[in-house]
C-alpha cells in the first residue's frame, strides 16, 4: 500500500456490491480482520462510516470485489491521514441534525441504508450509517424511517 494511487472518496458511487459479485476471496480471515479494524477507525473518521458499513455486510462470505472496495478505503485513508474531527470551543449550544437514505439501495434484499450526522453548534458530535430493518415501499418511507432513527438519536 506504500505506492498506492490516491483516491478522493472512500467508495465509488457507481459500484453496487452484492452477495454474488465474483469469486470468493482467498483469505476471509484477512478480510474480517481488516474490516474489523476499519470499524474502530470509523469512530473517529465519519467520512468512511458509509463505506465501512457497506463492506461489513459481506463478512460471512467475502468476494474479490468486496476486497477491492476495502483496498479503496485503505487507499483513501492513506492519502487523507491529515483529516479528522476538530472540536472547537463555542458558545452556540444549538442542535442541528441531517439525515438521508438511499431507497432500496441494496440489490440483494432491497433494503435502504440511512445515515445521519448531528452537530452541537459547529461541532460534529454524533453520526452513523445503518441498513434499515424493513423494506421501504417508497423513497418517502425510506426517508421517514431515516428521520425517525435520527430523531431517536437526538432524544
Amino acid at each position: 500500500m506504500d505506492l498506492a494511487k490516491p483516491v478522493t472518496s472512500p467508495m465509488s458511487a457507481s459500484v453496487k456490491l452484492t452477495l454474488a459479485d465474483g469469486p470468493d476471496f482467498e483469505d476471509p480471515t484477512l478480510y474480517r480482520s481488516t474490516v474489523g479494524s476499519l470499524q474502530y477507525l470509523s469512530l473517529t473518521r465519519p467520512d468512511v462510516a458509509y463505506a465501512v458499513n457497506k463492506v461489513c455486510q459481506f463478512m460471512h462470505t467475502p468476494k474479490t470485489p468486496h476486497w477491492q472496495a476495502v483496498k479503496r478505503i485503505l487507499r483513501y485513508l492513506k492519502h487523507t491521514a491529515h483529516l479528522g474531527l476538530h472540536i472547537k470551543p463555542s458558545s452556540d449550544y444549538s442542535l442541528h441534525a441531517f439525515t438521508d437514505a438511499d431507497w432500496a439501495g441494496c440489490p440483494d434484499d432491497r433494503r435502504s441504508t440511512g445515515g445521519f450526522c448531528i452537530f452541537l453548534g459547529p461541532n460534529l458530535v454524533s453520526w452513523g450509517s445503518k441498513k434499515q430493518s424493513t423494506i421501504a415501499c417508497s423513497t418517502t418511507e425510506a426517508e421517514y424511517k431515516a428521520l425517525a432513527n435520527t430523531t431517536a438519536e437526538l432524544l
